[in-house]
């Protein structure tokens, strides 16, 4: 790899040319689903290659839809020793990628080379797997090489799809471009240094009409060891590049028409949202909505970059554009959105009442583990302390607090840490809800009339989201009321949002 003085000196130069052709760049990110099979994978290509017609494009894709859950699924027998049920789970991706392979190409020349290509990372999978069961272990940093296998498959099926279109296009492995930190599972970017790779590798290739197809999810550290972004982060690498070239405008497609009101699995008559902004977009992001990465809009915001939700299944619908101010809607809540599958802890009793130490060492413990709270409710008497974090979170977080107070609770200064995993979260969102008069009341008296249990309630300073807890039985109920509360099934306004994607 180049010193860092060569990829900046390259970095300007490149950049320098690549403005002076003053064409506006796109990165478009393909999500499981949208290349879930060799149709969809052609449907994509298609929609790479008309794009490219008008400007330059760089395209990020995930790995094919469920492959990464059954990559998961395979280190977890090897680090049990099950090495019979984990080369089932080879084989089984081995015929699909090659089923897919076989359709998307016809050329046996190229076929093959791209077969090659699979079988060499197929192969680096399975010796990871054998050393995880040698050694019954697995450890973040081989669960992140195995996870990420997904994406470096999906991407060179994308590239000669799209070479079967007579497009340019070169499959290029993340690592490459997407310098992070070392933190396995969740991997933070360094964008200098993203900045310098992103640069010096993919501007030669714009320049010469060549639509680079990068493996989203994955980065790699300063000494070359790959990182993957977290869960859904093939998102959040689309927004890394876009803000690393100077990028036009981000467009993220999913399965989806954009971000809705609601969830229509839930809500029937949720609708498309035209435009909203960075805030509200974050907001549904984090509270579960799962069109969009919560980290995806952290690397365009000081650029104020557009991002585009669209439907590859449907790429004639405009979609919904994300903004830094986004578009008033006139009443304030613009959208809910639910987190199930998460738990409430709480840790109380009259023993803590003054104690100025529990909340602290309570969240500090929860930190040392990376635990994400989703959501914090004390009670103003401050006998209790309740906090919401992922399902998957909550036994190991309540061992270590039960842990950290075991002294507490054995003298009664703690009388109880308990919880409570069948809860749900709601959220009502709106960039616009700041200074709107009897929102909250609406919002409760609505759950009151459909007998909805409010069992804890959060409002951040920002007043851009009240959030309250519920049971999760509950949880249509409380977005149905909500939603016919704040009218948002109505039918949009005509409103004129354009992307200069066709």
């Amino acid at each position: 790899m180049p010193g860092r003085s060569a990829l900046q000196a390259a970095s300007i130069a490149l950049r320098r040319i690549f403005l002076e052709m003053k064409k506006p760049l796109r990165v478009m990110k393909f999500g499981g689903t949208s290349v879930g099979d060799a149709a969809c994978i052609g449907r994509v290509a298609q929609i790479l290659r008309d794009a490219s017609r008008e400007d330059p494009v760089v395209a990020v894709v995930s790995a094919m839809s469920g492959i990464t859950n059954r990559l998961i699924e395979a280190a977890i027998h090897a680090e049990a020793g099950d090495l019979e049920r984990t080369g089932a789970a080879f084989g089984m991706l081995r015929k699909h990628h090659e089923a897919a392979l076989g359709e998307l190409i016809r050329g046996e020349g190229k076929r093959n080379e791209i077969a090659s290509r699979l079988d060499q990372i197929f192969s680096e999978g399975e010796r990871l797997c054998k050393g995880t069961a040698l050694l019954r272990e697995l450890t973040p940093r081989t669960l992140d090489a195995i996870s990420s296998l997904g994406e470096r498959l999906s991407a060179p099926m994308v590239a000669g799809a799209l070479q079967e279109l007579g497009v340019a296009s070169e499959a290029i492995e993340a690592t490459e471009l997407i310098v992070t930190d070392s933190f396995h599972g969740g991997a933070d970017p360094l964008m200098d240094r993203t900045r310098e790779h992103c640069e010096a590798h993919l501007l030669p290739l714009l320049g010469q009409d060549v639509v680079p197809v990068v493996t989203g999810f994955i980065g790699a550290t300063a000494d070359g060891t790959l990182t993957t972004l977290g869960r859904g982060g093939s998102d959040y690498s689309a927004t890394i590049l876009g803000a690393a070239l100077g990028a036009d405008e981000v467009i993220i497609w999913t399965d989806v028409d954009g971000v809705m009101t609601a969830d229509p699995r839930l809500v029937p008559d949720a609708r498309t949202i035209p435009e909203i902004s960075y805030r509200e977009a974050s907001e549904l992001a984090y509270f579960g909505a799962k069109v969009l990465h919560p980290k995806t809009l952290r690397a365009v915001q000081q650029a104020g970059i557009p991002v585009w939700i669209r439907n590859s299944f449907a790429p004639s619908r405009t979609g919904t554009k994300i903004t830094p101010q986004g578009r008033s809607n006139g009443g304030g809540v613009k959208a809910l959105t639910a987190v199930r599958d998460v738990a409430l802890i709480t840790v109380g009793g009259p023993g803590i009442v003054g104690a100025p130490d529990v909340v602290a060492r309570t969240f500090s413990t929860t930190a040392e583990l990376r635990a994400n709270l989703l959501l914090i409710s004390q009670s103003s008497s401050q006998n209790d302390i309740c906090f919401i974090v992922a399902g998957s979170d909550a036994q190991r977080t309540v061992e270590a607090l039960r842990k950290e107070f075991a002294q507490d609770v054995a003298h009664e200064k703690v009388e109880h840490i308990t919880v409570d995993p069948s809860i749900a979260i709601v959220a009502v969102v709106g960039e616009n809800m700041r200074g709107v008069p009897g929102l909250a009341g609406r919002t409760f008296s609505a759950l009151g009339r459909e007998n909805v249990n409010i069992i804890a309630i959060a409002q951040g300073s920002s007043e851009s989201n009240i959030s309250f807890v519920v049971a999760e039985k509950d949880v249509k109920a409380a977005l149905t009321a909500t939603h016919c509360e704040f009218g948002l099934g109505a039918p949009a306004a005509k409103e004129v949002v354009t992307s200069s994607v066709k």
